[in-house]
């Protein structure tokens, strides 16, 4: 991570909460869908700083979490944040690697890096018998889809709507349960402790830095916008 981009995201990044929109009802919900075990093996799969891995525990009081991410500074954050906790093991992990098995496999805004069909293709061999995975997905909510809107995803043009996604799932083999966009307070509580970060970085930030905090609050701004046009789709899905 010693490319000056990635240098400047991690200082803007570092110690947050959250590494995208999210919500302990989000957890909640995913756990009663899917008839979660009290005693359910849990996989939460680029788990950030760990921000779900609480709610994940919630919702399995007896069970147990394995949460990983790719990128060394968050999965170090989210296993300091659980030292010590014998029912959570996290640390570096890739996602596409994950062998369970698993009641749950958990994402929260990151099966889009290995696509959707492709990811939960990868994951059926690591669910448990009944296992089911969880994962929220970025989705169109209208036709009427403004060019701020499309400039905001246009890094991610397989983009799809409600229908599109489930497509995608049922190609893979699974059942979709339940659908649920993700609220806009899941998304405030991303976006609002970005902004007091921003305001200290900006005096004197470099050129990596500007670049990295405009990025940011161009972001934002645009789900701000257009919040009725585009969001995260919750989807609870089982292999048939």
């Amino acid at each position: 991570m010693s490319h000056p981009y990635w240098q400047a995201f991690f200082e803007l990044h570092r110690d947050l909460p959250r590494e995208g929109p999210g919500c302990p009802e989000d957890v909640a919900w995913a756990g009663d869908v899917v008839r979660l075990k009290p005693d359910a093996r849990i996989c939460d799969a680029a788990c950030g700083p760990g921000a779900d891995i609480a709610s994940l525990l919630a919702a399995a009081p007896e069970g147990r979490v394995t949460a990983m991410d790719k990128t060394p500074d968050f999965a170090e954050v989210a296993a300091r944040r659980f030292a010590g906790n014998p029912q959570v093991t996290a640390g570096q992990g890739d996602m596409a690697e994950i062998t369970g098995p698993f009641d749950l496999i958990w994402c929260a805004g990151a099966l889009y890096f290995l696509g959707i069909t492709p990811g939960l293709t990868l994951w059926r061999d690591a669910l448990a018998p009944g296992g089911a995975v969880v994962f929220s997905e970025p989705c169109w909510f209208t036709d009427d889809r403004p060019q701020a809107a499309r400039d905001a995803w246009a890094e991610y043009p397989q983009m799809t709507d409600e229908a599109g996604i489930r497509e995608q799932a049922e190609a893979a083999g699974y059942q979709v349960l339940a659908t649920r966009r993700v609220p806009d307070h899941a998304w405030e509580a991303y976006y609002t402790p970005l902004d007091p970060r921003i305001a200290e970085l900006r005096p004197g930030a470099g050129e990596a830095l500007s670049g990295v905090l405009e990025e940011a609050i161009a972001e934002a701004a645009a789900w701000r916008a257009h919040r009725d046009v585009f969001g995260y789709l919750l989807c609870a899905v089982r292999k048939r």
